[in-house]
């Protein structure tokens, strides 16, 4: 095996695996197709194995190849982190920062952070990755990253925001459509959104509280954006942060003492990088950012709701 493999064989590889052909990697690298097909043969040579096979359908990649798929990513994430570390070298706040985000928080709370931390530094450019898969930032696929369990590694910076508090919530019209569960067994008659596969979060929220299995949602997407969606278009009723549910008036938060769920949140980062004003002020903006959301969720002064 060839020891001097170059990058460009591997980020052309990877381009292949992504896209499922190298017409489709070509245009994401802006490259020719020509060109990632050398790439490709150049790197099958120099590791003395096949990656791919030829099909109607594209690309298929061979076992080997998907054994090597995890490593050609974190060589991605490991030089697109080396490019944001050099973009920001210079005098004050400047270079890319890549935060790491659930989607409700990546959607619903982020933006406005975000839009006031570039308006304090308008050299700071933004990368938000949307994912409820918690990223590793030891292999550099994110600066920051806002989490909702706490982290175990060492060598990562943790900082404990509060906890985002949830509840059982639907749309003013569904009540009056369909009636207000005064119960938790009366939920069993009424439209309920929820999972469509069981979770972690679910398996773990079923042991406090009498959480149905995917089976027993009548509406069931395992994207939280669109749960979110169906409770803000009168669908049925589900779990949402009580914080966003404050924004509109028309939602209900129903049974709040009897379903109540919290989320621990934590804003976390590589230590490495804790003296780059990039991330420093991105970091410090996140935690008071969501502290701030965080606040907005707790009952109101003197009430237990």
């Amino acid at each position: 095996m060839d020891n001097a493999i170059g990058w460009e064989l591997y980020r052309s590889f990877l381009s292949v695996l992504q896209e499922g052909s190298l017409s489709g990697a070509a245009r994401a690298l802006g490259i020719t197709q020509p060109t990632a097909g050398r790439h490709i043969a150049a790197l099958e040579k120099a590791l003395g194995f096949a990656l791919f096979t030829r099909s109607q359908s594209g690309l298929i990649p061979t076992a080997a190849a998907l054994e090597l798929r995890s490593h050609a990513e974190s060589m991605h994430s490991a030089a697109a982190a080396l490019q944001r570390a050099a973009e920001s070298h210079g005098s004050g706040v400047q270079g890319t920062v890549r935060i790491s985000a659930s989607e409700v928080i990546g959607v619903e709370v982020l933006p406005p952070i975000i839009a006031r931390l570039q308006q304090q530094h308008p050299q700071l450019k933004v990368e938000l990755v949307l994912t409820n898969r918690v990223q590793d930032l030891l292999q550099r696929e994110a600066d920051i990253a806002v989490r909702m369990t706490k982290p175990q590694q060492d060598a990562l910076i943790a900082r404990h925001i509060g906890d985002v508090m949830l509840g059982l919530h639907a749309h003013q019209d569904y009540l009056e459509r369909c009636g207000t569960p005064a119960t938790l067994d009366e939920l069993a008659t009424h439209t309920l959104i929820g999972f469509d596969k069981e979770t972690p979060f679910l398996r773990a929220a079923a042991k406090a509280l009498p959480i149905p299995t995917p089976g027993g949602f009548s509406l069931r997407t395992d994207n939280d954006i669109a749960q979110l969606a169906l409770i803000r278009a009168a669908c049925g009723i589900g779990v949402c942060q009580i914080a966003l549910a404050r924004r509109d008036a028309a939602l209900v938060r129903l049974l709040p003492q009897q379903f109540a769920l919290s989320l621990a949140t934590w804003i976390v980062m590589h230590e490495d990088l804790r003296s780059t004003p990039r991330c420093k002020v991105t970091f410090d903006a996140l935690i008071n950012g969501l502290q701030a959301h965080i606040q907005q969720g707790q009952p109101p002064h003197g009430t237990s709701q």
